[in-house]
């Protein structure tokens, strides 16, 4: 399985439990702002993974895994915030953050070894 097919069912997987994690925020905690953070940079990850798959050149794949690599850490950024203010249960913020610290890793090693394949 290469690294593309695994970021492209990772980012996916990840973004539905961003879906379900800010239905539970809004519904459950009302809270909206933080939340909507957490959906867009969430989301996005999978959107440009998939858009890269597309890409015209090396470089545009790269630019395009490196937008996607910025939107995890954003993500990662709202749920440690989430979490930290209390919004998540301590287990789930964690598990969702583990996810999503997963999937900075995959991009990481997807540019570098595009990169280095010149």
């Amino acid at each position: 399985m290469t690294g593309r097919f695994v970021a492209r069912e990772k980012s996916r997987a990840f973004a539905l439990r961003v879906v379900k994690s800010c239905q539970y925020l809004q519904s459950e905690k009302q809270e909206y702002v933080l939340s909507k953070q957490l959906l867009r940079s969430g989301t996005a990850i999978g959107a440009l993974v998939r858009e890269a798959e597309y890409a015209e050149s090396r470089a545009d794949f790269v630019h395009k895994m490196h937008v996607a690599l910025k939107e995890a850490n954003e993500t990662d950024y709202w749920i440690d915030l989430l979490s930290a203010s209390g919004y998540f249960h301590p287990d789930s913020g964690k598990s969702l953050q583990a996810d999503c610290r997963q999937l900075l890793r995959i991009l990481i090693a997807i540019i570098k070894t595009t990169k280095s394949r010149r």
